[in-house]
């Protein structure tokens, strides 16, 4: 059994920065080259293909050297004819050496997610060698706790948390992702960091996590791949990533690598 790689993006699935993430990854695949894209974290969304398609057609033209075969699965809501647990469309995932999910709203796909057909094959695809690529709201539902951020950022709810898809945990890691770290579309007036919450509250969401809690924050247009393999993480991208733990927080620039055991 041999782990595939995992990257996570802080954002820009289909920018300059994002696509060389996406070609770094093909290289190490033997051909043929199969992406599988779930519409599930858009699920919610009436033109959630076309969010999943938008990156579908970017990554036929950035790969278009590996003959990538792309297949969207509408795996988009519990209890309907698109279920992540209706075999009939999750039947790509099974051959799939590349899965991505990226846009949408975190809370809800770990929603939809957990405890599905469709997550169990993408964890078993994951120790079969295949490559998972999570972006914007996939990476937050990946980890451990979910940032609520449309809740609070746009609904106005408390600071809250909610459990996460919790991933790393057969891994024996309590991980969290915050992507969209350095976010300043708010200018000098509004604290739009730390995924559009701003300082202040993402301090109020940490504190109510265990106190074991490890985050992953992610610049814009910055990634980083886990190689699970070799015990090490690649910074790639435009700007750093940072690890948050209890005693304190170290950034991490691209171009650099550092221990998974960090």
């Amino acid at each position: 059994m041999t782990l595939g790689r995992i990257a996570f993006l802080g954002s820009g699935e289909t920018s300059l920065a994002g696509g060389r993430i996406f070609e770094s990854l093909a290289r190490f695949i033997s051909a043929p080259l199969h992406v599988s894209i779930l519409e599930t974290p858009a699920g919610f969304e009436l033109n959630a293909s076309i969010v999943a398609g938008r990156v579908g057609d970017f990554l036929k033209t950035r790969l278009q050297n590996y003959k990538p075969t792309i297949d969207l699965i509408p795996a988009r809501k519990q209890g309907t004819e698109f279920s992540p647990d209706n075999l009939g469309i999750l039947k790509p995932l099974l051959r799939a050496n590349i899965i991505f999910m990226g846009p949408g709203s975190p809370t809800y796909l770990a929603r939809q997610l957990r405890g599905t057909l469709a997550w169990d094959i993408i964890r078993a695809r994951h120790r079969l060698g295949a490559t998972l690529i999570f972006s914007s709201a996939a990476t937050i539902s990946i980890g451990a706790w979910v940032l609520p951020v449309y809740e609070i950022y746009k609904v106005g709810e408390d600071v809250h948390a909610k459990e996460g898809l919790n991933f790393f945990a057969d891994f024996g890691l309590n991980l969290s992702f915050v992507p969209h770290w350095n976010n300043a579309e708010g200018g000098i007036d509004l604290d739009t960091s730390r995924c559009f919450v701003g300082k202040e509250r993402f301090d109020q969401w940490r504190k109510l996590l265990p106190v074991d809690s490890v985050m992953l924050g992610l610049d814009e247009h910055t990634g980083i791949i886990l190689n699970c393999e070799e015990k090490n993480c690649d910074v790639s991208g435009v700007s750093s990533v940072s690890v948050i733990k209890p005693d304190g927080m170290k950034m991490y620039p691209t171009g650099t690598s550092f221990a998974l055991s960090e």
